[in-house]
C-alpha cells in the first residue's frame, strides 16, 4: 500500500514510469460542468497527458473504458448516480486505475464514501493547479493524498467499528441539495452560491426552496441550525 500524503507535501525529485512507459500520468477528468473541465485542463498544463473527458456517469465509464487512464480525476456529485457510481463500475473490471476526487464538498460522508468505493485521494476545489497536479501524481504512482483536514475524516471512519449511523432526513436531499445546503448554511449569499457551484442564482433559489420543503423548515436560519445540529458545517 502507498505512503499517505497531505496536500502541500514535497514531492520527491525521481520521475515515475506510468503505464504506457511515459513520465507523466495518462488522466480523464470527470466533472459535470465542461467550463471547470476546461479550467483543470488549463491549471495542469504539461504535468499530465489529459486522453479523455466526462460529465456523468455514463459518460465516464465509457471514456475510462476506451482509454483506460493511469487516473481519474473525478467529482463526487454527478449526474447518473455519483462519483461512487462510476468507481463501482470501473474498478470491477479495471482495479489497477487509479482514482482521485475532486470536489466542491469537504463534508465527511462525502470523503468516506467515495474512499471506501475505492478512491485514493480526495482534495477540494480550492486546491491550486500546481498542489493539483502534484496530487495526481502521487495518486497514480500509487500513494493516498487528502487535503488536511479530510485525511481526519478517512482515519476515524475505518478505526471506527461502527459505521457513521444513517440520516433518514439527511437521505430524502439529492447530492446538489446537500451541497446548496452547507454553502447556505455557512452563510453564504446565493449569489456565493451560484459561483461556488457554477449554477443560476436560480436554481440555487430552487434548490433552497426543495431542501426547505423536504426538511419541513420555514427559513434559511431554520436551515443553518439544522445543518449545525448535524455538524454538516
Amino acid at each position: 500500500m502507498g505512503t499517505v500524503h497531505s496536500v502541500g507535501d514535497t514531492v520527491g525529485d525521481g520521475k515515475s514510469t506510468f503505464a504506457d512507459g511515459a513520465e507523466v500520468p495518462r488522466v480523464v477528468i470527470v466533472d459535470d460542468h465542461r467550463l471547470f473541465r476546461s479550467g483543470v485542463r488549463g491549471e495542469l498544463g504539461d504535468a499530465v497527458e489529459v486522453v479523455g473527458e466526462a460529465g456523468d456517469v455514463d459518460a465516464a465509464v465509457r471514456v475510462i473504458t476506451e482509454h483506460h487512464p493511469d487516473l481519474v480525476l473525478l467529482d463526487v456529485h454527478l449526474p447518473g448516480g455519483g462519483g461512487v457510481e462510476v468507481l463501482r463500475r470501473v474498478l470491477a473490471k479495471h482495479p489497477d486505475i487509479r482514482f482521485l476526487a475532486l470536489s466542491v464538498s469537504d463534508a465527511a460522508e462525502d470523503v468516506i464514501g467515495v474512499v471506501r468505493g475505492g478512491a485514493r485521494g480526495y482534495v477540494t476545489k480550492t486546491i491550486s493547479g500546481k498542489e493539483l497536479a502534484d496530487a495526481i501524481v502521487r495518486v497514480a504512482d500509487g500513494d493516498a493524498v487528502f487535503s488536511p483536514r479530510l485525511a481526519g475524516f478517512v482515519l476515524d471512519a475505518f478505526s471506527a467499528t461502527d459505521a457513521p449511523p444513517m440520516d433518514p432526513e439527511l437521505d430524502r436531499l439529492t447530492q446538489r441539495e446537500r451541497e446548496v445546503l452547507r454553502l447556505i448554511a455557512r452563510g453564504y449569499a446565493y449569489k456565493e452560491v451560484a459561483k461556488e457551484l457554477f449554477i443560476s442564482v436560480k436554481t440555487v433559489e430552487t434548490h433552497v426552496s426543495s431542501v426547505l420543503r423536504k426538511l419541513q423548515l420555514s427559513n434559511r436560519h431554520e436551515l443553518s441550525r439544522w445543518a449545525t445540529a448535524r455538524k454538516l458545517v
